[in-house]
């Protein structure tokens, strides 16, 4: 079985952060293991607290896992501060895995503050997925028409080094944009009518290391992990009183 390491925040109510990487990677089949970078208190209305984990507790399950389970992919999500970004990229290159994703979760939806430090992390990466108000704050740059955000990818992969998907969520559309070495492919789609999008980003990046672990080229895993989010929002999972979760389980619901 193939293995898939989240280094990422706790999410209580199961929608985002580690929960939902969990859920994502067993849907599609492969084996999952955790780093908690931080305990956050929150559900669908919004984030109420936050308390990071010690660097040094964070190296220590990284290292626990790694040591024993070699992963074939990671991975990171929430980065609580600057010392546990310099334990993360420490921990990676010394037990440096196939491949690395990083979803750029600088903030949630409702503008609370979740990582810092997290670009000292991108040239280890092969892959990082910023959404349209990330990429705005990672470049300085207007994202909002198509050729900007082609600007903005390119921008982000000339300064780091890897690879970019920047995701249309924030847009109107929800059309993807995949910059790599070998040029730009959009990856469009359609809007689903619902309003439950809590952890979209959390279960795309980890659904694209899932299939980058099963040994998919990345164009072909960010293809399939964009179309297993789309029916995971498609199905129509209602919960909370705010932005609900997504339907991680949808591919394997049946009646025992």
């Amino acid at each position: 079985m193939k293995t898939v390491l989240s280094i990422a925040g706790s999410d209580c109510s199961g929608g985002a952060g580690i929960q939902a990487d969990l859920k994502t990677l067993t849907a599609l089949g492969v084996y999952g293991m955790t780093a908690v970078t931080a305990i956050t208190v929150q559900n669908t209305c919004g984030v109420r607290a936050v308390e990071a984990v010690s660097p040094e507790l964070l190296r220590a399950q990284i290292t626990a896992v790694l040591e024993d389970i070699p992963a074939d992919a990671v991975k990171v999500g929430m980065v609580a501060n600057a010392a546990q970004a310099a334990v993360i990229l420490d921990c990676l290159r010394r037990f440096p895995p196939p491949h690395i994703v990083i979803d750029t979760v600088l903030r949630a939806t409702s503008g609370a503050v979740l990582s810092e430090g997290m670009q000292a992390l991108f040239p280890l990466a092969e892959l990082i997925t910023p959404n349209i108000p990330e990429a705005e704050q990672l470049t300085g740059l207007p994202v909002r028409t198509e050729a900007e955000r082609c600007t903005a990818a390119a921008f982000l992969r000339e300064t780091y080094g890897c690879a970019v998907l920047l995701k249309g969520g924030h847009s109107a559309g929800a059309d993807d944009l995949l910059c790599t070495a070998e040029g730009m492919t959009w990856l469009r789609g359609e809007r689903i009518a619902n309003p439950n999008t809590h952890g979209t980003g959390c279960t795309l990046s980890s659904g694209i290391a899932a299939f980058l672990a099963m040994g998919l080229p990345l164009p072909e895993a960010v293809r399939r992990a964009k179309a297993y989010l789309t029916g995971a929002i498609a199905a129509g999972l209602h919960l909370g009183h705010g932005n609900g979760p997504l339907d991680h389980m949808y591919l394997n619901r049946k009646e025992f």
